[in-house]
């Protein structure tokens, strides 16, 4: 068990980010996924209209990334059709509450960008031999297990998503959920006082709708 596992298991979080869930970036989301997935642009219209009644087809990901109160690094996830918009209201933000926005990939080094699957275990599943199988996609020899929920959790390299999850579900693995995150490598210790701040900071991160998930490398509190 990792870094990782240490790190959600203090957090007691399914995700190191902080999900903002509205219908608004679940929309968006949905656009990101049928183009993943290759999805004829019709059925992407369709799906899309179903779930926000307009066109998602020109939003773009954009990660903006920075120092918060304190010294705690940023990174901020967005969906957006308007970056201008985008970077100001994230700017506002940083400024407000004493923090730089950088320059894009300038606290990359604190972070791993990993995509992370979850499914349910089978029996008699040998782990060793899944990695070994799964090991030329960039999958990493630790993974997570969850003994109540009867599940694993495996990280990747993001460029091989669709080869990984193709894998899983032709291994016939159930229940396979995969997403994008960013692991702090580079844990920092804060005070009462500060984490108060800085989690101010990401709620007030959160309220954008263009904002999808807000990441720091802030040590988790202890339960």
């Amino acid at each position: 068990m990792g870094r990782a596992f240490e790190y959600r298991k203090a957090a007691k979080l399914k995700r190191w980010g902080h999900m903002a869930k509205t219908f608004t970036k679940l929309g968006k989301q949905i656009a990101i996924t049928c183009k993943r997935e290759n999805m004829p642009k019709d059925n992407i219209d369709r799906a899309i209209k179903n779930a926000m009644g307009k066109d998602q087809s020109d939003y773009k990901g954009m990660t903006y990334e920075g120092y918060g109160p304190h010294g705690v690094a940023v990174f901020v996830d967005t969906l957006t059709d308007n970056p201008t918009r985008t970077v100001a209201d994230v700017r506002s933000v940083f400024n407000k509450f004493g923090g730089n926005l950088g320059t894009m990939g300038s606290l990359a080094f604190l972070f791993d960008h990993k995509c992370v699957f979850t499914f349910k275990k089978k029996d008699g599943i040998d782990m060793d031999e899944l990695i070994l199988d799964l090991i030329d996609y960039g999958v990493e020899d630790e993974y997570d297990e969850d003994e109540e929920e009867g599940t694993l959790t495996i990280y990747g390299d993001p460029k091989s998503y669709g080869a990984i999850q193709k894998h899983l579900e032709e291994s016939g693995f159930e229940d396979v959920g995969g997403e994008f995150t960013y692991i702090p490598n580079d844990l920092k210790d804060v005070t009462p006082e500060q984490r108060e701040s800085i989690d101010k900071m990401v709620e007030r991160l959160e309220e954008f709708d263009d904002v999808q998930t807000v990441y720091t490398n802030m040590k988790p509190e202890e339960a």
